[in-house]
């Protein structure tokens, strides 16, 4: 149970920490308990022809260029699979008339509510991709569900919800 709650840093659109003072269920309590919010992100499956399409591009956390799929937060108001559809038309310019969520994961079970939506989007086709707002250039690629694995064995797919996602959207529906 929350008890109080202290804003300590806002980052907003990106996040906010709060300091929580919270009871356990056994009574005990805890003064600084800090939580992260952030917004919830969506990533994709997108297959075509038995292929799936990654995007080669640097990400900052771990520091390197890695293999992952199309992917993007959620705006306000937007549902997870709006922003999955989203995503796909501004990252790889493809669309899918045929959506399947996979799974919605906690990102961090002990300090964020932030979920992560893995979809998956059958048979695509490309479209006429929008603009993107996203920080990191991209090339994208059709790769195999093999591929995929062996990347994934590799450490190639440096990001938990991307590794995450391979194993539901890709390794899953490729047995």
């Amino acid at each position: 149970r929350v008890l109080s709650r202290e804003l300590v840093l806002d980052c907003q659109p990106w996040l906010e920490l709060w300091r929580e003072k919270i009871q356990l269920p056994d009574g005990r309590k805890i003064d600084d308990y800090y939580q992260l919010e952030q917004r919830d992100y969506v990533l994709i499956a997108a297959w075509q022809n038995g292929k799936v399409f990654g995007l080669w591009r640097y990400k900052h956390g771990p520091r390197q260029i890695n293999l992952g799929l199309p992917a993007g937060y959620r705006e306000p108001g937007e549902n997870p699979l709006e922003a999955a559809q989203r995503e796909l038309r501004e990252e790889a310019g493809l669309e899918s008339i045929d959506w399947q969520q996979v799974g919605s994961y906690c990102v961090d079970g002990n300090r964020s509510q932030a979920r992560a939506h893995i979809f998956v989007a059958h048979d695509c086709r490309a479209t006429e991709a929008r603009g993107s707002d996203d920080l990191e250039e991209h090339i994208g690629e059709w790769l195999t569900p093999r591929q995929w694995a062996e990347y994934l064995a590799a450490d190639t797919v440096t990001t938990l919800g991307a590794a995450m996602a391979v194993h539901a959207g890709i390794l899953a529906f490729s047995k």
